[in-house]
């Protein structure tokens, strides 16, 4: 029996043989998807990260300040501007364009 599970969850049945098999080509994205990843890859990758710097920086100054709730929102801040710049950092290093190029 965990043979069985094993072979499902590793993908190393006609399934996962299949997929192997698929071109890249097979899994093109659409309009929207390589539209946005053209504008992402146009920004620095470093931009990401000087604004997420600055979401720490401003947070860390409202905390001082008292403004207790605005610190905290603009503390959930950073985490997004990072997500951001890893998507970017994806999109130039691995973006669909690679399928269409060739």
């Amino acid at each position: 029996m965990n043979g069985e599970r094993y072979r499902a969850v590793s993908g190393s049945g006609e399934r996962g043989r299949n997929m192997m098999s698929e071109s890249p080509e097979s899994h093109r994205e659409g309009l929207v998807a390589r539209t946005i990843e053209q504008q992402t890859a146009k920004l620095p990758s470093d931009l990401f990260l000087w604004a997420a710097l600055a979401c720490i920086g401003v947070g860390a100054y409202l905390e001082m300040t008292g403004n207790h709730e605005k610190s905290r929102w603009i503390g959930q801040w950073p985490s997004n501007f990072l997500l951001l710049g890893l998507y970017n950092k994806v999109v130039k290093v691995a973006g669909s364009d690679r399928t269409e190029r060739g």
